[in-house]
């Protein structure tokens, strides 16, 4: 009698995806609070420039709405890029962003006294901020060759690394973004293994120069005022000092001041839809936040934003490797850095500089760069199993 063959049945977990899959991995917390967040931004950036009254105008949020879309599109590319393959060619991300500072400062476009633009059609692209991550991935680059052994010459090619896209930012001169590239710089070098005492002396010496560079010729004089402003309040200004620096923060203030714990409501702040903030759709965005929204959205964001803290300081510790914690830590500070700094001088804690709010100021540049380092640290924590 013939035996009749038994068909066997194909074991479940090979119809199920591979689990050690980078897609299994994704920080869907990070993802939904940079996503919030970055809607926030966008409805926020609406407010402050649609006008008082109709036809509203969307060109604003309209092109934010491009650059958020762009800055997706860019973070999932970089995610999906073993991020160990994107350290191999840091060297030419570093050089070529090195190579537009360079030409920016020959060629490029001057805006409120800071030559930092490239004029693309209606667009501008701004070299300094992609300068930011292109000091992540080169200084990453060098120091992983050291494995840790930073000695006095290793810690001088480092801070060479450091300090040429510094310079050539405080050429333009935007003393803002230089700032932001000397915190990354030092969060580098802890996360790189140098030793204790080179960190305080070079703390001291970060300080020195940056009183060097308020008190020489290298700043105009109402760039000076706007980043000291904050120290002196309270004494009386001539009438050309409010109107400048001055007035910047006295408006910021009123405009935070005056939503109180719930806000005056959704397009309904007074200083946000007379337009009597300045640049309060790029550096002053949580001015609006603070108004219509009041302590509770402005507190809600805050949240959203340590959480998203939270998350990259989990996946710098979760990195299997050096270079995955040292991105993760770049862009840590960097993050860190903009939000103290931005919202602390919207409140007249800090000084006013051209610093955006990362995922909620208007701009190409900006936007694009903030999802990068954040598609950065997604590539780290979907392979930290790998």
């Amino acid at each position: 009698m013939a035996t009749v063959p038994v068909s066997r049945r194909r074991p479940l977990t090979s119809l199920r995806h591979d689990p050690s899959a980078i897609w299994h991995h994704i920080d869907g917390v990070m993802v939904a609070c940079l996503l919030t967040v970055s809607s926030l931004g966008a409805l926020m950036v609406y407010s402050a420039t649609r006008g008082p009254e109709e036809p509203f105008n969307a060109e604003w949020v309209t092109r934010q709405g491009l650059f958020m879309v762009l800055g997706l599109l860019a973070a999932g590319v970089v995610a999906v890029v073993d991020y160990h393959k994107i350290l191999d060619r840091a060297p030419i991300v570093y050089g070529g962003t090195a190579f537009l500072l360079l030409a920016v400062l020959l060629v490029g476009q001057s805006r409120s006294g800071t030559q930092g633009w490239f004029q693309l059609g209606q667009f501008q692209l701004q070299p300094s901020e992609f300068a930011k991550v292109a000091l992540i991935l080169g200084f990453t680059y060098v120091a992983t060759q050291f494995h840790g052994d930073i000695d006095l010459r290793r810690l001088g090619v480092l801070l060479g690394v450091g300090a040429l896209p510094i310079v050539l930012v405080l050429l333009q001169p935007d003393l803002g973004t230089a700032l932001v590239s000397v915190a990354i710089t030092f969060s580098l070098l802890v996360a790189a293994g140098v030793r204790g005492r080179y960190l305080v002396l070079m703390g001291l010496g970060a300080v020195l120069f940056a009183t060097l560079v308020l008190n020489s010729g290298m700043l105009e004089g109402y760039q000076r005022e706007r980043l000291t402003v904050f120290t002196s309040q309270e004494r009386p200004r001539s009438q050309e000092e409010a109107r400048d620096a001055a007035w910047n923060l006295e408006q910021s203030k009123i405009a935070i001041g005056s939503g109180g714990v719930t806000g005056k409501g959704l397009f309904n702040g007074p200083q946000t839809r007379l337009g009597n903030v300045p640049e309060q759709h790029t550096d002053f965005i949580f001015t609006a936040v603070g108004e219509e929204l009041g302590l509770t959205g402005a507190a809600t964001l805050l949240g959203l934003y340590s959480v998203i803290v939270w998350r990259i300081w989990r996946t710098a510790k979760l990195a299997r490797d050096d270079a995955g914690t040292m991105i993760c830590m770049g862009v840590l500070a960097l993050f860190v850095f903009q939000i103290f700094q931005n919202v602390g001088m919207t409140m007249g804690i800090m000084p006013i500089t051209g610093i955006p709010l990362p995922f909620m100021s208007y701009g190409g540049s900006s936007t694009i760069m903030a999802f990068i380092g954040m598609g950065l640290v997604l590539n780290v924590h979907m392979r930290r199993f790998r």
